[in-house]
């Protein structure tokens, strides 16, 4: 076991690099990006850069520690077939789906396969060892592969990302947990949707309920430790 400790909050955390992966959530155009769906649904995106720096510092020191990186990305088909349809709730509270349906100019543009709006922001580029999850729900556990590809990596410790804090982080997170993983949130390597004090509630969650929390540079100094 390549054990590694890590001061996180509630407590220290101990846990092994060689069964961790660093799990970016939706670092797409459509959430961290002016005039993706984020910025035209008018939710404040201001802090979206900070955390683009943040997480590709992160994912240097994890990918030259070994440590492997998985993308989750949000996506439909350009028929929104795969968005649910009149049984299912996700059409009626998921942004890009109510947004496209409002305004109708909109129409296959947002968070669908193929789109600018889909992509993942050009400075956090999945390289080659990465691996990459689609998934058209919140939590990306939900419909896809994520767990079987973990498993079969014998991954058990699962390092969070991404945006939004409080919607698709959470949701994973919280399936993580659910699932007998080991879930460390970074918490100034993610940004909420909406005000900053549902952050804030996540973060509680998380040390509170469903796992750890701890910051990008103690994150990347443990990472640097032989």
């Amino acid at each position: 076991m390549a054990a590694l400790r890590l001061d996180t909050r509630p407590e220290p955390l101990e846990i092994d690099l060689a069964r961790t992966a660093v799990v970016v959530v939706d670092m797409q155009n459509a959430f961290a990006s002016p005039g993706g769906l984020l910025d035209l649904a008018g939710i404040d995106i201001s802090g979206a850069d900070k955390v683009v720096g943040q997480i590709g510092a992160l994912l240097a020191a994890a990918r030259a520690a070994g440590v492997q990186v998985i993308y989750l990305q949000t996506g439909y088909k350009p028929d929104l077939s795969n968005g649910g349809g009149a049984a299912s709730p996700n059409p009626r509270k998921e942004t890009a789906l109510c947004l496209m349906r409002a305004r109708p100019e909109l129409k296959g543009k947002l968070l669908v396969e193929g789109t600018w709006d889909f992509q993942i922001v050009g400075a956090l580029a999945p390289g080659a060892a990465d691996i990459v999850v689609l998934k058209t729900r919140y939590s990306g556990f939900a419909g896809t592969q994520l767990d079987s590809v973990l498993r079969a990596r014998e991954i058990r410790y699962l390092v969070f990302v991404g945006i939004a804090t409080n919607v698709c982080v959470e949701s994973t997170l919280r399936d993580a947990y659910f699932h007998e993983y080991w879930p460390v949130l970074v918490t100034d390597a993610a940004l909420q949707a909406g005000p900053p004090d549902m952050h804030a509630a996540t973060v509680f969650n998380v040390e509170s309920f469903f796992g750890w929390t701890i910051g990008t540079g103690a994150l990347i100094a443990a990472l640097g430790r032989p």
